[in-house]
């Protein structure tokens, strides 16, 4: 049976495995029609709301970008009663004001991404839904997390267009020229099916980006620091609960 007291469901990304200050949280192992989700999701009370959180690599970060089941991950979370999703994607910038340590509300997305599960149409006999996909994230959700941002004095930036690579590597240099020229702002390896798959389930969904470094080629260093994208991410990570107690308060 879902649970409709859900008020909003958190996939955490990296550096995000679980969510502080979640209280009196029970766990739900779902069972789906696509297999086994990337953990249990945790549900529990937040600022006074109810919300569930899954980490989308499972809590040990065992599950690298390619092989997460975006699909099992969106059902359990919809089953559950969730019909408002924010995704946390550790990112890389390419736009100069997106340095490390930044907070994004992107508001679109370009999917470099192959070989994934896609749509929740490659089941036979599931319905054929072709989704209008021209705004990939839920627009009223977005600006309720600007807004929740600022409210916890945060500063977030409004707007940018994601690039989803494939991972788990991180981009050669003339990858993100490329990117850039296509007009990405940033690259993250976990932004699509998700997005999608939230939309086929009438889900509205929104990413909250988190910048761990500069892309290849957008900084001064000469190579990528994973020492260092771990504790730019650390940083940003710990402003994630504020901007959600924001938004359930909103």
């Amino acid at each position: 049976m879902s649970n409709p007291q859900i008020d909003l469901a958190v996939i955490g990304g990296s550096g995000l495995y679980d969510f502080p200050g979640l209280q009196n949280a029970s766990r739900h192992a779902v069972d789906t029609p696509y297999g086994p989700a990337s953990g249990k999701v945790v549900v529990g009370d937040f600022a006074g709301r109810r919300v569930a959180f899954l980490a989308r690599h499972g809590e040990s970060h065992s599950l690298p970008p390619h092989r997460v089941n975006y699909r099992a991950n969106l059902w359990a979370l919809h089953h559950l009663g969730a019909r408002k999703v924010v995704g946390v994607n550790a990112v890389g910038g390419i736009r100069a004001d997106m340095g490390p340590r930044a907070i994004v509300v992107p508001d679109q997305v370009i999917d470099y991404t192959h070989g994934r599960a896609t749509s929740f149409c490659d089941v036979d006999g599931a319905e054929v839904r072709h989704i209008d996909f021209s705004e990939p994230y839920t627009g009223s959700l977005r600006q309720e997390l600007l807004a929740a941002a600022r409210h916890a004095g945060v500063a977030a930036i409004d707007g940018g267009c994601y690039g989803a690579t494939q991972g788990p590597r991180l981009e050669t240099r003339a990858e993100i020229a490329r990117m850039r020229r296509d007009g990405c702002d940033l690259v993250g390896m976990t932004g699509m099916p998700e997005a999608a798959l939230a939309r086929e389930l009438d889900l509205a969904y929104a990413c909250l980006a988190l910048v761990a470094n500069f892309a290849a080629g957008c900084g001064d260093e000469a190579e990528i620091s994973i020492e260092e994208i771990f504790a730019h991410l650390a940083a940003a990570t710990a402003r994630v609960p504020p901007i959600v107690a924001g938004l359930l308060k909103s």
